[in-house]
């Protein structure tokens, strides 16, 4: 996963909010770039699976573009841009597990006819009884 940062590239540049005279002079902003399709160390299936599962977060070329702007120091964004990177980039290729369906277990059938019978006595109870009396 480390060689992926020799295939990164790094943009700076000024950012907006807090830091005062400091945000109009130093380059603080952090932009990461990572091809996905040219990438020469992830597999075919890790390339397919990256473009299948972030295909919001790329541009039309098939390029990653993660920004960074909260910390004052370019350094400190830098680590927190490649932090997030990795992360997003181990949840992509991460395979899910499938899930296998069970059945209902018969404690858990019973709590539910237990409950749907309370709710019914409690709507029971909200009905007025009409009396209508022939005199």
């Amino acid at each position: 996963m480390k060689d992926l940062l020799k295939e990164v590239k790094f943009r700076f540049s000024r950012s907006s909010g807090k830091g005062g005279q400091n945000v109009n002079k130093v380059e603080t902003r952090v932009e990461l770039s990572f091809d996905i399709t040219n990438s020469g160390i992830l597999t075919y299936e890790e390339k397919e699976l990256l473009l299948n599962k972030l295909k919001n977060r790329l541009d039309l070329s098939g390029v990653l573009h993660i920004t960074s702007q909260t910390e004052r120091t370019q350094l400190s964004n830098k680590k927190r841009i490649i932090e997030r990177f990795f992360k997003i980039i181990q949840n992509a290729v991460k395979k899910e597990k499938v899930r296998l369906s069970t059945k209902p277990t018969k404690g858990s059938r019973e709590k539910r006819i237990e409950a749907k019978k309370k709710l019914g006595e409690k709507k029971k109870g909200r009905k007025k009884e009409v009396i209508i009396g022939y005199d």
